[in-house]
């Protein structure tokens, strides 16, 4: 797709890009009236030449994300509860990484075009107050996220804890030892600490954290497969065969497609926050196609195999075959590689766990009152609560099993992406005016009724109500792993139905991009 610069735009001499907003100079990004409620720092339109960002750290936000043990947790779930083929579920996976791929090309093109993050995007469909709702929903997600993801890396460091110690403690609180409660502990003052750094110091950790998780993972697989033998190959589609067919293993495969989209859901909406930095839309989609198909085809064929071979060689093929890979690292019983895996894996969670579900908050906070908020306090909200969800993990919320916890935090965020894909690209032809996004003049084109567009809200309502029901409700137990796929076509659908006849353009300034 060509490029295009909205009506009353015109590049100036000199300057080309494939980045539809290298044709503007860095004045045409700074807010003429600033407006204390709508804008602050972190919400201000990021200009051209502060976009330091290239595929290297795209493809990194995604590789990191992958290899989170919640990842790989959810991953070699699936192999065990979809009832199919492991080699199906590999290639569900990947159609889900593809999939993924290109929701998040075209969630990530307005913010690159832009530069601003999803609250302010969000504006545009929902009214600059409006807005606050939506971002408040996806910050509530993304803290839910945040707590999981640090529970799941505090295991990593228990692993290296009980490794040296020789013995698990047994006695528990909440469901944890006090092992499992300093490793906790210890992770979510590390996190704070990472944050406190600031963004370049978290995006210098995931660029050495992805290479060495694949290095680490690597070696374990080997460790494994050298004790498995040759037979782990032909065993693999033995040990994941799978009792569904016909009609019900078509099912299966997509529930998994939809399933692992549902993972994805809270960066699939959020991902602007992520491309506003980066310096063109072809930088972002190269990242996107080396971090999506690409690394997710390969994480996939390692978890497969790893959990294939830890079922053989430490379970011989006996039970329910182990799912967190800290808890097969603890099998090999080499105290060395023990400790390094928890370090990696640790470091892998922590990672992906500041970029997609504690920056997205923070900005989601930070939209509720910008000339209150900023950057550091929501910072410190965020990890507060989620340290309480993490917390409760072991003993309430993982007793739901991770596929339904993804699937029902992907139903409530599906709505929200369905409405800001229609209403961009198919309502508004790709073009919104910047400064109206930080206008809340009555008149202005985003303001709607007071701020909020209340059919847009009902929109959402109605198929959010629909997708949780997919996931929750017996009658529907099929649907849910359809469930962010549901939503999503849902409420782009009554988003376009609801907005038939109504003008996008209540303004009585000048309709251009910038009024520079």
């Amino acid at each position: 797709m060509a490029d295009e610069l909205p009506a009353g735009v015109h590049p100036p001499a000199g300057i080309t890009s494939a980045s539809p907003s290298a044709a503007y100079v860095d004045h045409d990004f700074v807010i003429a009236s600033v407006d204390g409620s709508l804008h602050n720092d972190e919400l201000a339109p990021t200009p051209p030449s502060a976009r330091k960002w290239g595929w290297f750290e795209i493809f990194n936000i995604w590789t990191n994300d992958v290899q989170s043990l919640a990842g790989y947790t959810l991953a070699a779930s699936l192999f065990i509860t979809a009832g199919i083929n492991g080699w199906f579920v590999i290639a569900a996976i990947i159609l889900a990484g593809a999939l993924v791929m290109v929701f998040v090309n075209l969630s990530g093109r307005p913010s690159v075009q832009y530069g601003v993050p999803y609250p302010v995007i969000a504006r545009a469909s929902m009214g600059v107050r409006g807005a606050m709702f939506p971002a408040t929903v996806r910050g509530i997600v993304a803290i839910f996220w945040y707590g999981a993801q640090t529970y799941f890396a505090s295991t990593a460091v228990a692993l290296a804890i009980n490794a040296v110690l020789g013995a698990a403690p047994t006695g528990t609180f909440l469901g944890m030892t006090w092992v499992d409660w300093v490793s906790y502990t210890v992770v979510a003052a590390f996190q704070i600490w990472l944050f406190v750094r600031g963004l370049d110091g978290i995006v210098k950790f995931l660029n050495f954290a992805g290479p060495a998780v694949y290095g680490v993972m690597i070696l374990l697989l080997v460790a494994i497969w050298w004790q498995a033998g040759s037979g782990l190959l032909s065993s693999v589609g033995d040990l994941f065969a799978g009792e569904k067919q016909g009609l019900a293993a078509v099912s299966a495969f997509f529930a998994v497609v939809g399933t692992m989209i549902a993972y994805f859901a809270a960066v699939i909406i959020n991902f602007g926050d992520f491309a506003r930095f980066t310096r063109s839309d072809k930088e972002m989609r190269r990242g996107n196609l080396l971090g999506l198909p690409v690394s997710l085809t390969f994480f996939t064929f390692l978890s497969l195999f790893i959990t294939a071979g830890a079922y053989i060689v430490f379970q011989d093929g006996q039970g329910e075959p182990l799912t967190n890979p800290a808890d097969i690292v603890g099998q090999v019983g080499n105290v060395w590689l023990s400790i390094l895996a928890a370090v990696t894996f640790f470091i892998a969670t922590v990672g992906i766990n500041l970029v997609a579900n504690f920056i997205p908050p923070v900005y989601d906070i930070v939209n509720l009152k910008p000339s209150k908020l900023n950057f550091k306090i929501a910072g410190f909200i965020t990890a507060g609560l989620g340290f309480i969800i993490g917390a409760l993990w072991v003993s309430v919320i993982g007793n739901a099993g991770l596929p339904k916890f993804v699937d029902t935090l992907g139903a409530v965020l599906a709505p929200l992406y369905g409405i800001m894909i229609a209403d961009f690209y198919l309502l508004r032809k790709q073009k919104l005016q910047i400064q109206e996004l930080y206008s809340a003049d009555p008149a202005g084109t985003y303001y709607f009724t007071k701020g909020w567009n209340v059919r847009a809200l009902c929109a959402f309502g109605l198929s959010a109500v629909f997708a949780i029901a997919a996931v929750w409700t017996p009658a529907l137990h099929s649907l849910a792993g359809f469930a962010w796929v549901f939503g999503a076509a849902l409420g782009a659908g009554l988003h376009m139905l609801v907005m038939r006849g109504q003008p996008l353009d209540n303004s009585t300034r000048e309709n251009n991009l910038v009024n520079g």
